[in-house]
């Protein structure tokens, strides 16, 4: 059942927002439209007016949608929505999964490359942090946008160390593909569906590449590039962008949120 909104509110006070209002500020903090996308980023199902509490997720499913509701949230930040740059007949699992939003009454907001390459909350930044490197610069392009980074270690690790801690990192088992030097220092990372960065990371004099998924046609470009690449998961490297922005969303506002993890293995 859909939760009911009264007409009529006191002025917004910490803990709670207009959702219109949390959507201008989601928009300009992630700069929504500067990136090309085919991902329709932005509020892609309108529910309730007054946002109290936030789910965030990676993939959005009718499971994740329902969670969502269950947890009693008014708005769920997904990486991955509904929208891909084309219409989508409301039919099949894709009918079920906006009736559900509906029926909740949920805000869905999607933010797809605007959440890999913000310099803050981006899945590649966080990560960037979490692995301390330095001297960091954009990396990794996409469509004539940098919307990785590339970076320092702090020292040289072993090709195994510095996997063992990326592991540890994201809970995902590491494919390691040791097509170059036997020890890490410059380091480039792109989230997800980066496997096709391996050239640009070989012309940048980086050794290793972070990514998510290998891709068969990228297969053979580690080893003929001379640069290491270590594949940690499309999923489980970018649940780091939608955990921090819901974590700046309650910095901001005062918000609650929690994280629904739904990996997928991939």
């Amino acid at each position: 059942m859909a939760r009911m909104t009264a007409s009529t509110s006191p002025s917004p006070q910490r803990g709670e927002i207009s959702r219109d209002e949390l959507v201008r500020w989601l928009n300009d903090f992630l700069k929504v439209g500067e990136l090309p996308d085919p991902s329709l980023n932005g509020l892609q199902i309108q529910g309730t007016d007054t946002i109290r509490r936030v789910a965030a997720s990676v993939d959005t499913s009718a499971q994740t949608l329902q969670a969502a509701a269950d947890a009693g949230a008014d708005l769920l930040i997904v990486h991955h929505g509904l929208f891909w740059g084309k219409p989508i007949a409301l039919t099949g699992p894709h009918r079920e999964r906006v009736r559900t939003a509906l029926m909740a009454d949920l805000n869905l907001y999607a933010a797809h490359i605007p959440l890999d390459a913000h310099p803050e909350v981006g899945n590649n930044a966080v990560i960037a942090q979490a692995l301390s490197l330095q001297h960091t610069r954009p990396f990794g392009d996409w469509m004539g946008h940098k919307i990785g980074v590339a970076g320092e270690l702090p020292r040289e690790l072993g090709l195994q160390d510095f996997a063992d801690r990326i592991q540890k990192l994201t809970g995902e088992i590491c494919l390691v593909h040791g097509g170059g030097s036997p020890n890490v220092h410059r380091v480039g990372v792109v989230s997800g569906g980066g496997a096709g960065a391996v050239a640009e990371a070989a012309a940048a004099g980086l050794d290793t590449l972070l990514t998510g998924e290998p891709e068969h046609k990228f297969f053979h470009d580690s080893f003929e590039h001379g640069v290491n690449v270590i594949f940690a998961g499309h999923y489980e490297t970018e649940v780091f962008g939608v955990r921090a922005l819901a974590a700046r969303i309650e910095d901001e506002f005062g918000l609650p949120w929690q994280f629904l993890n739904f990996p997928t293995g991939l």
